[in-house]
Formats: C-alpha cells, sequence, structure tokens
C-alpha cells in the first residue's frame, strides 16, 4: 500500500516538469462557477485545424488532469501532430484543471490508508456530475460538436474513468485508461465490475485499457480486462495491452500516441 499511496502524492503526467517543456499548440481557457462543486473551476480548450474557417462539428476528447501545468500541453500537442499527419480525424480537446485532484478522481472508500493521502477523498460522483450537468453543456453552447466524446487519463484520472465506464457507461462513447489505479478501496471496483458484467449497457462504446510494471495496477487491470472478455457484450470494442516494459513514470508518453489512433481513427 505504500507503494500505491506514492502514486497519488504526485499530479500525473508523465515525467516531472514534462508538462512545462512541451510548446502548447493554441489554445483558449474559461472558468465555470460550478454550483454542484461549489468552486471555479478553469478549463483549457484546444480547437483543432480548420475549425475556425469552417462550419463543421468535432468529436470532443475530455481530460481530468488538464492544466496548463498538468498534461494538458503534452495531450494537445500530441493531438494536433496525429491530426496533421492524418493519424486520427480532428477532435477538439477540453481539459478539466485540478483543483483538489485526490478528491475529485476517487470514489468512496473504507480503507484507512486511502483515506490518509488526503483531506478529502471519494468526491467522484459530485465531480462526474460537474461534467455531466455543467461542463457538457457548456461545452456544447460554445462550440461546433458532434456527440462523440472521449475521455482519457492516467493513475488516479484513470481510476475515475474506469469508475465513470462501470456506473455510467453512457456518459461518453469512448474511454481511455492508462495505469488505473484500481487498487483504490482494496481493488472493490473490479469486483464490481464483475458482478455486474453482462448487465450494463456498454454497446457502442470503446475502453482502452493499458498498465505498466506497477503492484496493485497490472493485476487488478488485467483482472478487469479478463472480466470484460469473459462476458462480451455486443457492440462494445475493448483493447487491453499490458506493458510490464513501462513504468509509471513512462506509460503515458509510451503508449498515449498509439490508443489515440486506435480509439479516434
Amino acid at each position: 500500500m505504500v507503494a500505491a499511496a506514492m502514486l497519488l502524492l504526485g499530479v500525473a503526467t508523465s515525467t516531472p516538469g514534462s508538462a512545462h517543456r512541451d510548446t502548447i499548440p493554441t489554445h483558449e481557457t474559461f472558468t465555470i462557477a460550478s454550483a454542484g462543486l461549489a468552486e471555479r473551476r478553469i478549463i483549457n480548450v484546444y480547437l483543432p485545424p480548420g475549425y475556425a474557417t469552417s462550419r463543421q462539428a468535432f468529436p470532443i476528447l475530455y481530460m481530468p488532469d488538464g492544466g496548463l501545468a498538468e498534461d494538458f500541453p503534452h495531450i494537445v500537442t500530441t493531438i494536433d501532430s496525429l491530426i496533421r499527419l492524418r493519424r486520427i480525424r480532428p477532435v477538439i480537446v477540453i481539459g478539466i484543471e485540478n483543483t483538489e485532484r485526490r478528491r475529485d478522481l476517487t470514489g468512496p472508500t473504507t480503507v484507512k490508508s486511502d483515506s490518509a493521502i488526503a483531506v478529502r477523498v471519494g468526491g467522484s460522483a459530485a465531480f462526474r456530475n460537474f461534467i455531466r450537468d455543467e461542463l457538457m453543456p457548456e461545452v456544447l453552447r460554445r462550440y461546433r460538436t458532434t456527440d462523440e466524446t472521449t475521455i482519457v487519463g492516467e493513475s488516479l484520472a484513470g481510476l475515475f474513468i474506469v469508475e465513470t465506464l462501470v456506473l455510467e457507461p453512457t456518459l461518453f462513447r469512448k474511454y481511455i485508461a492508462l495505469s488505473p489505479s484500481i487498487w483504490w478501496n482494496n481493488g472493490d471496483l473490479a469486483r464490481t465490475a464483475e458482478r455486474q458484467a453482462g448487465a450494463v449497457a456498454y454497446a457502442g462504446r470503446t475502453l482502452y485499457l493499458a498498465s505498466a510494471n506497477e503492484a496493485g495496477i497490472a493485476d487488478g487491470t488485467a483482472g478487469l480486462a479478463a472480466t470484460l472478455k469473459a462476458h462480451p457484450l455486443a457492440g462494445f470494442t475493448l483493447y487491453y495491452e499490458p506493458r510490464p516494459d513501462l513504468e509509471h513514470a513512462t506509460i503515458f508518453s509510451a503508449v498515449v500516441p498509439g490508443a489515440f489512433v486506435k480509439v479516434l481513427q
């Protein structure tokens, strides 16, 4: 559990300071005064080439850890490059900057060592409500979008993404979870997925799941993938890529370009 808790203590960037080294493509920022979270949230937005000169509507990629000092620069630099290389279709990126990361990205827990990593944890339901009821309508009001939505994240953000797929699969169309911290609450989320396998509406959904060589993550992610494969669901696409050659600090930058090519084509 010490190793697991250590993963929570830093912001989910691929390497220390990597966000600051990326040259950020043109982007804009707006804020939302969230009633549900009782705070202002900063939202960073990347608009793809051609957005300003067309009337086309575009798919949307949402991302927690979406601050300018977090993963937003790396993600939008990757997205912009893949679009210009014509490896993926143009997509809008919506980055949600953190305020209390460990509160927003974790569900409830009965494990004392989980609760000890922050003053407040277990707020994922409220954060999901914010995305659904406040952020998504504002994005639709501001931008030309299709109904194709994707969410991407690593570590605790990956935990939130898997939890959202399990508890509210229709919120997004596609889910990309890299080394999700599904050891949280003694791995109860994976057990929840197994209990309701076959009963949840995953039709038309895609999950890209990958893990590095991390105790508590690699085994749990493999178990989740095995559960989903054992209960095949019509219209559900699963990509599972174990990467024991990678570590927590390297999986994000190593895997995310290929994940985007698979999921955002």
